[in-house]
């Protein structure tokens, strides 16, 4: 503004100036204007008229320039103000609608950030009131993440850091993937199953599950094995599973679409799949076939695998007959699927470690008929419950038991995979567990190497197949277990890691039934046959061939269960 007002100055200069020759004529009118005066006049206003010009333009300078900076100014204010405006209505669309189903027709209901004092059931007891549902919140974020890089993928449901985004799905969205919601018979079809593709120049594996891999226990162990295989072998395996998948006739259509797919091994793990993959393999001589806990085989392309789990089982039922005594109720309840020897054996395992740290204990059953079932597994454990026991054992695939008793303020032993307890930790005493991994592997680089050969293949805690959490190198035991009881399970797993002591030394006689009858003999030791209950009439009906039939087979129920139990018939 300086500069305007030295412009009007020399305006007023110039002005005066040009003024002064007509105020001279004015003094005197005859005079004439001398040449020097006429000539300082003009240079004068030459002079005067350039500083005019120069302070115009410099004042045109910084007039356009304030005038630009302020107009600068308003604009952005104005972006800002619209930007802000923008991004709030933005926001709460976004707020108000969930995402779009842009992955794998996941919708959030809303979207959490961890916390540094967050675990995952706790997340999802908050979402759902139900601290086992968090496998529904880690696959729905799994799934959020591959499209959206805003929210965090789950890799171990055990390690969640403060800051990720997860994804809160619905209510029935989880039931899908805890398998709790009704199939219909178009999701229970065989028929309407996508099946995956294979890579070339890759070993192909595939695996067929029962239930789904969020079940926190069968089907999450054996998934934690292909993923093994895929650190293990790297680049050079393409793995892929299927989950949730029937037994019987769904599952044999299932397997052979795989095997006419091109994978180049295939793992069914459940029992039920044995004669369905006995078939397919038949039909497909290229493909290797690997079957879990049945007792079928061929020369060629079509092994089985099992684990001894009765040690694991043994140690469990230390551990259960040790807190039911401390308890007071000398009462334990024990949840079985199937009326089949693997069931019943792993039963009796566990009653017989029972009564080894309490010989007063009576232990009850309940008989499901299914592996999975997340209701069903709840009810069974509630009914025993109020029939008094105060811990309970689970032989199905989830920690819904556990979770029952955690909600009288009782103990569970639940079954499979080491997260099993997972966010249950104050009422788990322990897990008995698989450990997949390595033998699947091994089998995988076999086929690969050509060295592969079909075996009735049955895996053992001094193998490394087995494991009891809490009692295992760098595990700590859950604070609900009995101290006096930690001594006497570290001494026995050790001389089961050692070979010391095998499923062999838990069935040898003097053993009694339930009804005090003598079933095994002192001195007597259960051979293979008998612990898997192959009956001469069970291997006809099943074609089960190569084996020896048993002689004392696994049909009955040991000293310690209560007399009133008993081991129905399975249709």
């Amino acid at each position: 503004m300086n500069l305007i007002n030295k412009v009007i100055s020399i305006l007023v200069l110039v002005s005066f100036t040009l003024l002064l020759p007509a105020v001279a004529l004015a003094q005197d009118p005859t005079a004439e204007p001398t040449e020097e005066a006429m000539e300082g006049t003009v240079e004068a206003t030459v002079e005067a008229t350039e500083e005019v010009m120069e302070a115009t333009v410099e004042a045109t300078e910084e007039v356009m320039m304030e005038a630009t900076v302020e107009a600068t100014e308003e604009v952005m204010e104005a972006t800002v103000e619209a930007t802000e405006e923008v991004m709030m209505e933005a926001t709460e669309e976004a707020m108000a609608e969930p995402m779009a189903d842009d992955a794998g027709g996941v919708v959030c209901e809303s979207d959490v950030v961890v916390q540094a004092d967050d675990w995952l059931s706790k997340i999802a007891e908050k979402a759902f009131g139900d601290v086992l549902t968090y496998p529904a919140i880690a696959e729905a974020s799994n799934a959020k993440a591959a499209v959206d890089s805003s929210y965090a993928a789950i890799e171990d449901v055990n390690v969640i850091e403060p800051g990720w985004k997860l994804c809160i799905p619905s209510a029935t969205y989880a039931e899908d993937i805890l398998g709790l919601a009704p199939q219909t018979s178009e999701s229970a079809s065989a028929d309407s199953v996508q099946i995956p593709t294979i890579e070339e120049g890759k070993t192909n594996v595939a695996f067929v599950y029962v239930g789904p891999i969020g079940d926190g226990g069968w089907t999450y162990a054996h998934n934690q094995g292909r993923l093994y295989i895929e650190d293990a072998l790297g680049d050079s395996v393409n793995t892929t599973y299927l989950e949730s998948v029937p037994e019987g006739a769904d599952a044999e259509r299932v397997i052979r679409n795989l095997a006419r797919q091109g994978f180049d091994v295939i793992f069914t793990t459940s029992f039920g799949y044995m004669d369905p993959t006995a078939v397919v393999a038949e039909e497909f001589p290229d493909t290797a076939f690997i079957h879990i806990t049945g007792q079928k085989k061929n020369d060629t392309n079509f092994g089985n695998v099992m684990g001894a789990m009765e040690e694991m089982k043994y140690l469990a039922g230390m551990i259960a007959g040790a807190k039911a005594a401390e308890d007071g109720s000398n009462r334990v309840g024990i949840i079985a699927p199937f009326p089949i020897a693997e069931v019943v054996r792993l039963s009796n395992a566990a009653a017989m470690g029972m009564k080894e740290t309490c010989p007063d204990c009576v232990m009850d059953i309940r008989w499901i008929f299914t592996w999975f079932d997340p209701v069903l597994e709840r009810e069974a454990a509630e009914s025993m419950l109020d029939a008094g026991a105060t811990v309970i054992i689970t032989g199905a695939d989830t920690p819904g038991p556990v979770q029952a008793a955690a909600e009288r303020d009782l103990t569970g032993i639940a079954y499979d995979s080491q997260n099993a307890c997972f966010g249950l930790e104050a009422n788990c005493l322990t897990v008995p567990y698989w450990n997949w991994g390595p033998l699947y592997a091994d089998i995988v680089t076999g086929v690969q190497e050509g060295t592969w050969v079909p075996e009735d293949y049955y895996g053992s805690t001094a193998d490394g197949m087995l494991g009891i959490y809490g009692f295992m190198e760098g595990q700590e035991p859950y604070p609900s277990v009995p101290e006096s009881v930690i001594p006497q399970v570290q001494e026995k797993l050790a001389q089961m890691q050692a070979g010391e002591f095998t499923r062999f030394d838990i069935f040898t006689g003097p053993i009694n039934d339930n009804q005090g009858n003598e079933v095994i003999p002192a001195g007597v030791t259960l051979t293979q046959s008998d612990l898997e209950g192959l009956a001469e009439g069970y291997m006809a009906a099943f074609e089960i061939t190569g084996r020896e039939a048993c002689t004392i087979c696994m049909d009955f129920l040991v000293d310690g269960f209560d007399p009133a139990a008993e081991i129905p018939p399975l249709n």
